[in-house]
């Protein structure tokens, strides 16, 4: 769980602002439900490799994710 934490910060560093920029490090709550199931199904052989490599095994994972996952991707400029 920790890890796709992680990976919501890399999501949410498009925020330049350094106060809302801290508080939304780790992706909202609903962002966090949005994605954790993908996270788990589809990533988890990667899981312990990084956060970007997370980002990457949703992306090539893309067709097969949840639309609201996808939506917090794009949310992000993913």
């Amino acid at each position: 769980m920790r890890k796709f934490l992680l990976v919501l910060a890399l999501l949410s560093t498009s925020v330049s602002s350094g106060a809302f920029a801290q508080q939304q490090r780790s992706g909202t709550p609903e962002e966090q439900k949005a994605c954790a199931r993908d996270v788990q199904r589809y990533c988890r052989p990667v899981i312990d490799q990084g956060d970007f490599t997370i980002l990457a095994c949703l992306q090539t994972n893309r067709p097969k994710i949840s639309t609201a996952c996808d939506q917090v991707l794009k949310s992000h400029g993913q």
